[in-house]
């Protein structure tokens, strides 16, 4: 099965500022070594045109647009003709753009939502932009960041015909072990996000001012005044993905926070979570519902609530331990969690769509043969 796949994401072509980037790369360049055709168009913003870090592929084509109408120009027949087109998530336009992909494709078309549980939550406020109450039925198929429950929603109340979790993973060709020493006792990598602020202070700036012999980082782009910071606590404004492995081969734990949405529906397991189980560096992670079906607590991964827990792991773990969690960790990831799975899955799920579709459309043959009479 080779298809020629065509997705409309956010960026692929820059990494600042959002995790789509590196997610879209993993997943492309694993289908592109599947032997499948992908063609990846987004649109020409000034944030990302200023912060390119691929600016040409060799397992896509990158297409860019300015407007609508360049975009129905140069890219309809592409589209009309695909075995598979993709919308993703916060794509600017996206509701038009579903429209019109919707109406025009002759394959398989699917929502991929890299922010299902913010995506959940705007569409219940009526504050999403990018997709729309009436627009989910029209896709043969709805791929969510978010397993759990968030897919009995999607299809339950949105009337989605086909709603699969596509979790996210790590390129492991960039993202391997390292045996460097560390440099810093915990770090986090991560744009800013409000809701993300306090536990970071409660997992990382509070254990910073308690344990000044400890070093520690921040790595990400967005970030307010950290002239307050304790001064122990690096801070690097942006961080591409080819730094990714050296960074967390450089902790002895990285941390990772979940936005508030993504905790309080569960099952949404961040990219980070997946790129330092690739680098074998020992994860230190805020809870919530499903982090089981990714990785085992206590056996590989380590759970954090409060201040006092992070210090007791930088003070108190042995060293066994710690690398025990990593080895544990990577086994894990590379059983389940490589862009080869994640392949696999979008290449089953493509499947299902086609035979779910074709069997709707010879169901309502009859009765539409019948009104033609």
């Amino acid at each position: 099965m080779n298809l020629e796949i065509v997705i409309i994401g956010l960026s692929i072509t820059s990494s600042w500022g959002n995790g789509h980037a590196t997610t879209y790369r993993a997943l492309v360049k694993a289908l592109s070594n599947h032997g499948h055709t992908v063609s990846f168009l987004e649109r020409d913003v000034p944030w990302y045109r200023e912060h390119r870090d691929l600016e040409e592929s060799d397992y896509c084509r990158i297409g860019l647009y300015e407007s609508l109408p360049e975009f129905a120009r140069r890219y309809g027949e592409l589209i009309r003709d695909a075995n598979l087109v993709i919308l993703g998530s916060y794509v600017p336009d996206g509701i038009a753009i579903g429209e019109w992909i919707t109406g025009r494709a002759n394959g398989v078309t699917a929502f991929y939502d890299i922010d299902t549980p913010v995506t959940l939550a705007g569409l219940n406020a009526n504050k999403v932009e990018y997709i729309s109450p009436g627009l989910i039925p029209r896709f043969n198929l709805y791929l969510s960041f978010s397993g759990g429950p968030a897919l009995g929603i999607i299809e339950d109340l949105y009337s989605s015909p086909l709603a699969r979790a596509l979790y996210c993973s790590a390129d492991l060709g960039m993202h391997s072990a390292r045996t460097t020493a560390p440099q810093w006792s915990l770090g986090y990598l991560g744009t800013y996000s409000e809701d993300r602020q306090r536990p970071l202070e409660q997992l990382l700036l509070i254990p910073a001012q308690r344990l000044r012999d400890h070093s520690f980082v921040i790595a990400g782009s967005k970030y307010p005044d950290t002239a307050g910071w304790p001064e122990n606590v690096t801070r690097i404004a942006h961080l591409p993905p080819n730094k990714h492995s050296e960074f967390y081969g450089s902790q002895r734990y990285t941390l990772n926070v979940t936005r508030s949405d993504m905790k309080a529906l569960g099952f949404s397991p961040s990219v980070r979570l997946f790129e330092a189980a690739a680098c074998g560096t020992p994860l230190i992670s805020d809870d919530w519902p499903g982090m089981e079906t990714i990785f085992t607590p206590g056996k590989e991964i380590l759970i954090a609530t409060a201040p006092r827990d992070v210090v007791q792991i930088l003070e108190e773990f042995p060293e066994d331990r710690r690398l025990s969690i990593a080895a544990n960790a990577r086994a894990r990831l590379l059983k389940e969690h490589t862009p080869d799975h994640r392949a696999k899955q979008l290449e089953a799920y493509y499947l299902e769509a086609a035979t779910y579709r074709e069997s709707a459309n010879s169901s309502a043959r009859p009765a539409e043969l019948e009104d033609a009479k």
